[in-house]
């Protein structure tokens, strides 16, 4: 596995995002079918694994730390907070909230889930607007010093907000949305993490499956979240669909498939940018990491780029209350 830097670590060019594994999609897979596809991740040389607080309200957490605990020295470990599951009387909901003694509850919580001393990146999920970005990064700042974390990121941040982050302590990484459909992160912040030596994280690096090949919208699970996400409608993902046979052809002249296309892409955008695709399927991870050895050339690039972008496809990317929830730029 080809290797990339995130903030003082070198880790694998492609890191696994674990999020689908208890959260988001659908009923997840049993948990020992979760570790089982971890423990094949390690095996194909993947050391950078990303969780949170919010996936599965802890569940994801639990799991990940289960499946590493033997291989903690040998890995990175990310996870999130400031994004997380409260209960409330009428059931767990997801709330934002980045003061500073929540920060710190956060963590120690994430701390006892993951079964381990320090996490190795810890980012602030959501900046809480109510919370200057300041102070958020102030108490994660305070448990840098306290041992219990080693790095900071930020998610879904504009560039105006990671230089004010910045000034504050050393951004190590931001992880927002990236891919062919979702180029959000051109308009500015992308430019500035390599202005300050910031990784750049892409989640959903493969739009949420979109690019991977068709999906049956009509049978998505009830909790999936992309049944709430625009660009899923019928109207629109008809639309979008059009541009995936044009996508393949693509992926054929290369001698790739569709996904190892998308992640190529990512890989070949910038040295800084590393892609986390998630999945529960052991023969789509394989698939994944094939794409860190996907060479593309200047004319592919732009090939894609035309085809798929901003102008050319259907729907925002999230609904009001979530484009309401985060701090990127848009088009």
């Amino acid at each position: 596995m080809k290797q990339r830097q995130l903030g003082p670590y070198t880790v694998s060019a492609i890191g696994l995002g674990c999020m689908n594994l208890s959260h988001a999609y659908g009923a997840p897979p049993a948990p020992e079918v979760g570790e089982a596809l971890i423990h094949r991740a390690l095996d194909l040389g993947v050391t950078m694994f990303d969780t949170a607080a919010l996936y599965g309200f802890g569940t994801n957490e639990l799991l990940v730390g289960r499946a590493l605990k033997a291989h903690r020295n040998e890995i990175t470990l990310c996870s999130k907070g400031g994004m997380a599951g409260v209960s409330f009387p009428d059931g767990v909901k997801r709330v934002i909230d980045g003061r500073p003694e929540t920060l710190r509850k956060n963590c120690e919580d994430s701390l006892s889930r993951l079964g381990t001393d320090v996490i190795d990146l810890y980012y602030l999920h959501r900046w809480d607007k109510q919370v200057p970005i300041e102070d958020s990064v102030g108490a994660l700042s305070d448990l840098v010093r306290a041992g219990k974390i080693r790095e900071i990121g930020l998610s879904e941040v504009s560039a105006t907000t990671l230089r004010k982050a910045h000034a504050v302590h050393p951004i190590a990484a931001v992880q927002t949305e990236y891919s062919l459909w979702t180029r959000n992160p051109e308009i500015a912040v992308l430019k500035a993490c390599e202005e300050l030596g910031a990784t750049f994280v892409a989640f959903s690096p493969v739009a949420r499956g979109f690019l991977c090949g068709p999906l049956d919208i009509q049978s998505l699970d009830a909790k999936d979240i992309r049944k709430s996400m625009p660009r899923f409608t019928s109207e629109n993902y008809a639309a979008n669909f059009k541009l995936f046979a044009p996508y393949q052809q693509l992926a054929n002249e290369v001698g790739c498939s569709p996904a190892q296309l998308a992640l190529a892409w990512l890989l070949h955008k910038a040295p800084h940018i590393i892609p986390i695709p998630g999945t529960t399927s052991e023969q789509h991870l394989l698939d994944d990491l094939g794409a860190a050895n996907i060479q593309l050339s200047s004319e592919m690039m732009a090939k894609l780029e035309a085809l798929i972008n901003e102008t050319t496809v259907h729907g925002s990317r999230y609904n009001a209350q979530a484009n309401s929830e985060v701090d990127t730029e848009v088009f």
